[in-house]
């Protein structure tokens, strides 16, 4: 597919007038030579969110047999990119070529899996109460309510997922199943990428001539774009997955709305690992070895990367950082997503290593390129961690910190000074079941995943998983930015009151044409 540096919105391909940009290579340190993108404008932003806007009812009517086509024929023109997606994303992302088709995969299952949901009706929660207009003292109306979608909603492409959380990615899912029209904001590390894609949902949604508007994607050089893009009174929500600043920052603008929206960021996060005493003396090398691979997957570059591990002083915690000390002292260098993504680790990594208590213990192999990152390890004790805000600082990359704790109690104090994480895993064996059972409430508190004898890099997408976590892991830890109920973040409950059959949605007529599974009067049924 050609690229030629275009935002593309509703049916039109428009080149921004704004200040041009390149795409970069992490590999080389070098811009790509074609094609420049020409920055959007805040009059390209409100072009695409008036569209947005004329799209919303139209394509929420349409049935649910057609949104579902819509995804999968999505995902099936993604794969239909074959080769040169994958080549144009390694180009632009420094990601291993392997790993990218892994990732365009979940993509296409995502958006297939989204299909299925669609079809369900589930989603809807219809639910009907009958009415009783007999009851004392006072009769009770016929009462039916069904979820909607919210609006057209805002999405931020991830920079360290450049086709699963990028312009058809869980957020995109999730919205367009739920009937939002989108507007993306692609990120500037993989602007081709995102064309390209792009490209397939554009073309899908004209040849299957879905309302004009029901998709756009923006580009943007600096902040102007995104902040009028969450400003924009047609948009009724933002899916969004970075760093705490610039989720932060889209929650000030939307709070600052007449009409306020949430955000949904998902953003930080150091995931703790609870290396429990039995489990490090049954297989300490084991768990050392697992440790380090989560914590060099991708350049360290997971939002769910084990960057703190937790355990009680002793002959197994020692055998276990020698353990990890050989493993990671092996492992290579890896390219980083962008150069200013490597000048942050290396600057978090340096910080780290400065901080007084804390000791390096290990490093990887040197870097041989121009933006890899070099793993670290180090080690504190309990003392200095609670004492040391700045060591629950995420730093972005392969590096973490295990703390020394003298006993359970102070293993437990540590877990109670956590902010909300993404993850929290406890590695254990049975002589650790009293620990844990101690270990598990607090966790329950703090984490959005709770992870026994695994490692917490690599989140499925289905209907258990739960992506999300307590501020500042995420902005409302109320809801998952992946598997399939993500989805309702995109939705609100509409109560129907007294309404003629001629004029209620098909999801609560009487005769359910739909055949969904309802709530009636109470009671879970097909009827």
């Amino acid at each position: 597919m050609f690229i030629t540096g275009e935002m593309l919105i509703g049916r039109q391909a428009i080149r921004g007038s704004e200040e041009p940009i390149r795409a970069l290579s992490p590999i080389t340190g070098k811009e790509i030579d074609e094609p420049v993108f020409g920055s959007g404008s805040v009059e390209d932003v409100a072009m695409a969110c008036d569209l947005a806007a004329k799209a919303f009812d139209p394509f929420r009517q349409l049935s649910l047999e057609v949104r579902a086509e819509f995804l999968e024929r999505i995902a099936d023109g993604i794969a239909a990119l074959g080769d040169a997606l994958i080549q144009r994303a390694h180009e632009e992302s420094g990601l291993p070529k392997a790993r990218l088709e892994g990732e365009r995969g979940r993509t296409i299952g995502q958006l297939k899996l989204f299909a299925e949901v669609v079809r369900s009706g589930q989603w809807l929660s219809a639910t009907l109460d009958s009415p009783l207009p007999e009851r004392k003292p006072a009769p009770r109306s016929d009462l039916r309510m069904q979820r909607i979608p919210v609006g057209p909603v805002a999405v931020f492409g991830a920079s360290n997922f450049p086709l699963a959380f990028s312009v058809a990615g869980g957020d995109t899912a999730a919205a367009l199943a739920g009937g939002c029209p989108i507007v993306v904001k692609a990120h500037r590390a993989h602007l081709g990428t995102s064309e390209m894609v792009g490209r397939v949902v554009q073309r899908v949604a004209t040849e299957m001539d879905l309302p004009d508007g029901v998709f756009s994607m923006i580009v943007g050089a600096g902040n102007t774009v995104g902040e009028a893009l969450v400003a924009h009174p047609a948009i009724k929500a933002v899916g969004f997955t970075g760093s705490r600043a610039g989720g932060t920052s889209l929650m000030r603008v939307a709070a600052r709305r007449p009409e306020p929206i949430p955000v949904y960021a998902e953003m930080s996060s150091i995931n703790p690992v609870f290396l429990l005493p039995g489990a490090l003396a049954a297989r300490g090398d084991g768990i050392a070895r697992g440790f380090v691979d989560s914590l060099v997957l991708g350049g360290g570059q997971f939002c769910t990367n084990p960057g703190l591990g937790i355990a009680i002083d002793g002959k197994a915690l020692k055998e276990f950082i020698e353990g990890a000390t050989t493993e990671l002292s092996a492992r290579p260098a890896q390219t980083m997503l962008t150069p200013g993504i490597h000048a942050a680790y290396q600057q978090g990594e340096g910080k780290l290593a400065a901080t007084k208590g804390v000791a390096p213990v290990a490093y990887g192999l040197e870097a041989t390129g121009p933006t890899q990152a070099c793993a670290a390890l180090f080690v504190t004790d309990a003392r200095t961690f609670l004492a040391t805000p700045e060591l629950e600082d995420e730093v972005f990359g392969p590096a973490s910190t295990i703390v020394r704790c003298k006993d359970e109690q102070e293993l437990l104090d540590v877990a109670e000074h956590f902010v909300g994480q993404l993850t929290a895993t406890i590695q254990m064996d049975r002589a650790d079941v009293s620990t844990a059972k101690k270990l598990v409430p607090i966790l329950e508190r703090k984490a959005g995943r709770i992870l026994v004898n695994g490692y917490p890099t690599g989140v499925e997408v289905s209907h258990a998983m739960v992506h999300g976590g307590p501020f500042p892991a995420t902005s409302d830890s109320r809801v998952t930015s992946v598997g399939t109920t993500s989805i309702e973040r995109f939705l609100r409950p509409v109560c129907y009151q007294d309404f003629p059959e001629d004029l209620l949605p098909e999801a609560l007529l009487d005769d359910n044409p739909l055949e969904l599974w309802r709530r009636r009067d109470g009671q879970v049924t097909r009827s």
